[in-house]
């Protein structure tokens, strides 16, 4: 885990170098005293939700995910990209992350 307390800009908090994450792997990243799990998908984007899943606890990063959704590696509950919704009725949702690389870094928009 990197824990980060970079301040915001037009582009958003810088958390690391891309180089950094493994295609196909997360990563958990502290910023602001929020666990924010980072993936970098097989086509090079990233993405961010929270780094707990709702349910237990489980480590989001550490679950598998493809372009649509992180599967949590405890109980197997999906969660969307694009919104945060759990595929399963009765879980909560997590919060999701604007990600981007610029210039090799990941850049993230809280809030």
């Amino acid at each position: 885990m990197t824990a980060l307390h970079d301040s915001a800009s037009v582009t958003g908090i810088d958390v690391g170098a891309v180089t950094d994450l493994t295609r196909g792997e997360g990563r958990t990243y502290t910023v602001d005293g929020t666990q924010i799990a980072v993936y970098l998908l097989s086509d090079g984007t990233v993405r961010a939700t929270d780094a707990m899943c709702p349910h237990r606890g489980g480590p989001l990063a550490d679950g598998q995910f493809d372009d649509g959704v992180v599967v949590c590696p405890l109980h197997q509950y999906a969660f969307a990209f694009a919104t945060g919704a759990c595929t399963s009725a009765g879980i909560d949702p997590v919060r999701t992350y604007d990600a981007h690389v610029v210039d090799g870094r990941i850049r993230l928009t809280l809030g």
